[in-house]
């Protein structure tokens, strides 16, 4: 019999060096500011930059002529402007996002101890750190909302199983807080999340009180997993009310804008390879494993279903499934986060996977693991170069941003041409607004939702809808003081010459020209029902960031009566199924 003297890897991997791995491996990058150039990074620091200076107003005069920040869940941006007084802004983006990834192996190791022992859940959040998917949304995509909800999602639903199957108050109350917080940083992964995560967990529950796993009665189960969801949902409608009632008063209608997550993977290589091979990794050899070892069991199987459809959803297109299920919603979402999901919900198996290799083959196993962490993470870093659709700095934008701070000039609004992400850092640091913006979902100009296309400084490449947005603004430059473009782009030259405009200044050499029409008026407030009332941004500024401040507190000073939750031993695994049956 081999003992653990023999066998090195016999043991638990502790937490507090998973966390300190991903800390050596994500602290460098996130300290060289690798996010910074990703497709959301500039866009999540233009809206922290708002709350640094006007916490208590969520109305932003800077885009689309105004537009509420109450349509996006703010806790992020939140702690990115609280920081940023210490640090500036981009470095409180680094921070902000390096505790998301910290957080992200604690919830997977928690999670994961619903249905494995200590080891396979060590070696599945060791995983989570070289993760090709978290790799592509933190350093590509720049989605730190959805990493962070994901974390804290995460963390929160061991004490949803621990309160349905030991009724423990301890683990409502932490659990509702943490869920509180996750549904404040991203909304989209907590309703998501309640099919792909909160229902394996119920699910299993039900089981483990069935084959008398728990002391809970299935009855039991259920009743408090309806109390919990029932606070969930009550305190969700509190802490985000501005949210609901901005989506109810402007719910979103405008031409779906395309994107690539929702193309056929089979029918572009591209697209293929950025949404699937690179967020997977090493895990598409692992994937006949996950299926046959998680059905093998039945207490793995909730796991198992859950895993399935999110990859069947990060497909986008490739199949009908999610336009089926989604409907109207299809149009709106972008699914690589549901392949970001999967590969969460596929980490328990992988680590059972990985204990099986370690005890067969030792230090062969140990060494291609690790080869395969380091291949999957760094295909993902290379890929930030090689992708021909990689998000890269257009411009210097300082000199914009002097030109519209001087003379006056931000008494105008102005747009950009071929600035692509660096749009929002224009805005970041200049008061002048723009008709322009990076978030499609706050969008209420006719201009730019009349048409099939996302911002105008991208306007060519959405086709005639971009080009016909473009031009249908342009016409209307009176109307909202539209006097400034920057162009970096000379694709854009002969439109505005021939409407009107007139090349006024060159910065960078000549990189960035500067344009005006001289008729314009100066901008003017443009009349919005859309304007949050004075208590609304109350409580914007006060339940979100109050919510994870309670759940920081408890998790700290409201220690946990045993650990969390229960996992079972994976070599008496499959006997105890055929005990049960």
């Amino acid at each position: 019999m081999t003992t653990a003297a023999e066998n090195p890897y016999s043991r638990p991997i502790p937490l507090l060096a998973i966390v300190l791995v991903a800390l050596a491996v994500h602290g460098p990058l996130l300290l060289m500011e690798l996010p910074s150039s990703s497709f959301d990074a500039n866009f999540h620091m233009f809206f922290a930059s708002h709350y640094a200076h006007h916490w208590f107003n969520p109305w932003n005069e800077k885009w689309f002529a105004g537009f509420s920040q109450t349509t996006y869940p703010p806790l992020t941006h939140q702690w990115i402007a609280l920081i940023s007084n210490l640090v500036g802004l981009k470095m409180a983006y680094m921070l902000v996002q390096l505790i998301a990834i910290l957080l992200l192996p604690v919830g997977v190791y928690r999670f994961a101890k619903i249905w494995v022992d200590d080891r396979a859940a060590s070696y599945a959040a060791l995983g989570v750190v070289f993760l090709g998917s978290l790799t592509f949304l933190v350093y590509q995509a720049g989605q730190l909302a959805t990493v962070a909800s994901a974390a804290l999602y995460l963390n929160a639903l061991p004490y949803l199983y621990q309160w349905m199957t030991e009724s423990s108050g301890r683990s409502l109350v932490k659990g509702l807080a943490v869920t509180l917080s996750a549904a404040a940083a991203h909304h989209v992964t907590l309703i998501f999340g309640v099919v792909f995560f909160a229902g394996p967990v119920l699910w299993t529950a039900i089981l483990d009180a069935r084959d008398e796993r728990v002391a809970a009665s299935t009855s039991g189960v259920l009743l408090r997993a309806a109390v919990f969801g029932l606070l969930s949902i009550v305190g969700v409608a509190i802490v985000l009310l501005p949210y609901w009632l901005a989506l109810i008063q402007h719910p979103i209608h405008q031409i779906p804008i395309p994107h690539d997550s929702r193309a056929n993977f089979l029918l572009n290589s591209i697209t293929a390879i950025n949404y699937f091979v690179i967020p997977y990794g090493a895990l598409i050899i692992a994937l006949p494993f996950i299926l046959v070892r998680g059905a093998s069991c039945p207490r793995w199987r909730p796991l198992l279903y859950g895993f399935w459809l999110a990859l069947i959803f990060g497909l986008g297109g490739t199949t009908p499934l999610p336009r089926w299920l989604l409907g109207r919603a299809y149009e709106v979402l972008t699914f690589e986060r549901f392949t970001f999901w999967a590969t969460l919900l596929a980490m328990p198996l992988v680590g059972i996977l990985a204990i099986d290799l370690l005890d067969r083959f030792r230090a062969k196993a140990a060494v291609g693991l690790a080869l395969a962490a380091v291949a999957t993470i760094g295909g993902a870093l290379f890929w930030l170069n090689a992708n021909p659709f990689r998000p890269t700095a257009t411009a210097k934008v300082e000199p914009v941003d002097a030109f519209l701070n001087r003379d006056g000039h931000d008494a105008y609004r102005y747009i950009t041409l071929g600035f692509a992400s660096e749009l929002a850092k224009v805005s970041t640091y200049t008061d002048a607004g723009s008709v322009d913006g990076d978030y499609n979902s706050a969008r209420l100009l006719p201009e730019m939702t009349n048409y099939g296309s996302a911002q105008l400084t991208n306007a060519k490449f959405y086709g005639t809808a971009g080009m016909s947005a473009l031009r249908a603004m342009l016409e209307h430059a009176n109307r909202y003081g539209l006097k400034f473009i920057f162009v970096h782009d000379p694709y854009y030259e002969p439109l505005l010459t021939f409407a009107g405009w007139r090349k006024i200044e060159t910065f960078n050499n000549g990189d960035v020209t500067a344009w005006a029409k001289d008729d314009v008026p100066p901008a003017h407030r443009i009349a919005s029902d859309a304007i949050p009332p004075a208590w609304q941004g109350l409580m914007w500024g006060i339940l979100p960031i109050g919510v994870s401040f309670v759940a920081i507190f408890l998790s700290l000073f409201m220690r946990d009566t045993r650990r969390v939750p229960v996992g079972i031993p994976l070599r008496s695994e499959t006997r105890e199924h055929h005990i049960v049956a």
